[in-house]
Parts: structure tokens; sequence; C-alpha cells
């Protein structure tokens, strides 16, 4: 295991599954988003759900495309062996870093740490893909080649943000973001890199459950601080219940449909991979949500009952509505199936207006979300043949 050629692993590999390595460089990105999280909280609790959705989305689009980055070339490249441990120990590294400076850059927009973090990623992710390069041959040897100038022009630019004045710092993040999406548009378009479908799905659903765990956590410790600080248990538990109703029923949500079914090719997985910053987004917000509204009902919070029950029911919201967009539909049968989670979404949404049980209210929504789905999906089978898959129907 000490040194091995690197060369694309087989897509059609058997029980291909996630390396203890890849969990571990998974947990290291909790601290980025508890970060990015606590941020949030404070700027909505504190009345500027401006400038806060703004700063979240700015960082937390950081967090999620350092992980993507080394997620999809795990999945065509990884050979396990000491120098490929080193590079992704490097880029942890450069992943706790980045999480140090999500304060900086979220209050005061500064990215200096931010970007020196990047700048460790990247040094360590560019030699895999020469590394890759080294060990293919013709379009292969192009993408990955691709790739490494791709990472390098981009970097570049962030270095360059950093010398651009302070009122042009996020505009001039905005161009940076689409450069970074179109990197790997470009790189494959002569060649698809071998990525493994199966397991790109399930790095998916783990970083979605790293995710969820982290809104469990926050808000747990939200809740008991309250409680220690206030004992105002009587206002606090239908948070709580509400809160981890919303939680178990997007898990159970999100990994109802075999994902890796329909991915099989470019055409469907970059926006399905692209659309889950949306998804990990607004499941991390569902946590901040509950902090502010466990604020709000011990009156640190200087919102209105309405802000605080938006924090909750728009996060929960968007992640039931990106779900269905990039998951469910793709597997739903008949209008009544389709319209399942679009509809709960809407309800979600409507309890904004419902009071101090407003969180409770959406946790009973999302339940019934759940059993009605289970009912309607376990109904025509038994009276149908299971559909083909939909990949084979494409």
């Amino acid at each position: 295991m000490s040194y091995t050629r690197m060369t694309a692993r087989n897509r059609a590999e058997d029980h291909r599954a996630s390396t203890p390595l890849e969990l571990f460089f998974d947990l290291c990105f909790v601290v980025a988003i508890a970060q990015a999280g606590a941020r949030l909280v404070h700027a909505l609790a504190e009345g500027h759900p401006g400038a806060g959705v703004t700063g979240y989305f700015l960082v937390f689009f950081g967090v999620w495309w350092a992980w993507m980055n080394f997620t999809w070339f795990a999945s065509a490249y990884d050979c396990d062996d000491v120098p490929y441990r080193i590079a992704t120990l490097v880029q942890i590294a450069g992943v706790l870093v980045y999480a140090a400076g999500v304060g900086r850059a979220f209050d005061g927009n500064d990215w200096r740490v931010a970007v020196i973090g990047y700048l460790i990623m990247r040094v360590a992710l560019t030699a895999q893909w020469l590394r890759a390069a080294a060990g293919e041959s013709g379009a292969a040897r192009t993408a990955a080649l691709t790739y490494a100038a791709g990472l390098v022009l981009c970097q570049a630019g962030w270095v360059a943000l950093l010398f651009a004045p302070e009122g042009w710092r996020r505009w001039l993040f905005l161009v940076l973001v689409v450069c970074e999406l179109l990197v790997p548009v470009v790189a494959e378009r002569g060649h698809q890199t071998p990525w493994h479908a199966h397991h790109i799905a399930e790095r998916y659903g783990l970083f979605t459950i790293i995710v969820l765990g982290e809104t469990i956590a926050a808000s747990t410790v939200a809740v008991k601080s309250a409680i220690d600080e206030h004992e105002a248990l009587g206002e606090l538990l239908p948070l709580a219940a509400g809160g981890l109703l919303i939680v178990f029923a997007a898990w159970w949500i999100y990994f109802a449909v075999p994902m890796h079914e329909r991915l099989i090719s470019n055409r469907v997985a970059i926006p399905w991979g692209y659309g889950h910053l949306l998804i990990f987004a607004s499941g991390a917000a569902i946590g901040a949500g509950i902090e502010v509204a466990v604020e709000h009902a011990v009156g640190k919070a200087h919102i209105s009952q309405l802000a605080a029950n938006a924090s909750v029911t728009v996060p929960t919201a968007l992640f039931l509505i990106m779900v269905w967009l990039l998951h469910s539909r793709h597997f739903k049968r008949g209008p009544a199936q389709q319209l399942i989670l679009p509809l709960s979404a809407a309800a979600v949404l409507a309890c904004t207006w419902s009071g101090t049980y407003a969180v409770l209210y959406a946790g009973l929504v999302a339940t019934a979300t759940v059993a009605v789905g289970v009912t309607l999906s376990e109904r025509p089978a038994a009276h149908h043949p299971t559909p083909p898959a939909v990949g084979a129907r494409r």
C-alpha cells in the first residue's frame, strides 16, 4: 500500500462503499457547518435576515464545494496508498483552516483565512489530479489536466479577490463561484471521469446525515441551555418535539428512493450534484432556525413570533421541495404521489402564521407527509408489478 500507480476505478465495481478515510474527511466538515450555523443564528435573532442568509450561503458554498471536489475525485481515483492518504490529510487541514475563517468571512467580509484554507486544500487536490493524469492517456489524461488547470486558475482568482476593494468582493465572489462550477463541465466535455453511481449516492446520503446530525446537536444544545438558564420547559417542549419530527421526516424523505439508479451520466449527475447545495444548506439551516425559535421563546431574540417561526419553516420547506425536485419526482407514479412533497412544503410554510406552536405543527405536517407517502407507495405495489428502473426507461 506504500505507493501504487493511480488509475481510474471501475465504474461497474460491485459493493463499492465509502471508505473510513472518506468518513473521517466528512466529519471534519462538522466544524465548518457549525460555525456557519452559529453565525446564521446570531444574524436571524438580531433581526438581520437578509445579511444573515446571504452570508450563510456564501460561507456554506465554500464548505460544500470543498467537499464536492474531494468526493467526486475520490469516487473516480481513490487508490488508498500512502501519498493519497497524505494528500487527503492536507485537504483536511485546509478544511479546518477554512472553518477557522468562517466567522471573519461572515461578519466582516474578510476572506483571508478562508482563502488560505482553500489554498491548502487546492495544493493537495491539484497534485492528485496531476497524479491521475500521469496514470492516464488520451481523453482521460486531458480531462485530468483540465481539472488541475481549472483549480489553479480559480484559486488564483480567490487570492486576487483579497486585494479587490471591499465593496466589490461579494460581486467578484459570485463571478468566481460561476467559474468554479464551470470547471467540471468543461473538464468532462470530452471524457466522463469514472465516478461510481452507487458510491456517489452513498456519499451524498452520508453528508446529508452529517448535516441533519449537526441540526440535532445544535438544537439539543440550544434547548438544554434555555432550560438551564430560564427553566422554560413548557415553552420549549413543543419546539423540541416539532424539531425532532422535522429532522426525522427529512431523513426519511431523503432516503425514500434509490437515487443511484438514476445517476447514469454527467447530464443527470452534474445538476443533481450541484442542486444538493440547497439540500445541504437548508438541512443545516433547520437547526439554526430551531435555535432562533428557542431564543425567541425565552426572550433572547429581538424578532417577532412570525420571524422566529419562519426561521424554521422556510428552510424546512426548501429542503422538501429540493428533495422532490432532485430525487422523488423521478420515482413517483401518478399525480397523488407527485403532489405530496410540493403540497407538504406549502403546508409547512403556512404553519409560519400559526403562532407559538408553528414548529410543532410543521413537525406534524412533515410526519403526515411521511405517512401519506408510505401509504401511497405501498398501495400500487400490491396491485401492479414493480416498474423498471428509471435508468432503464431513459
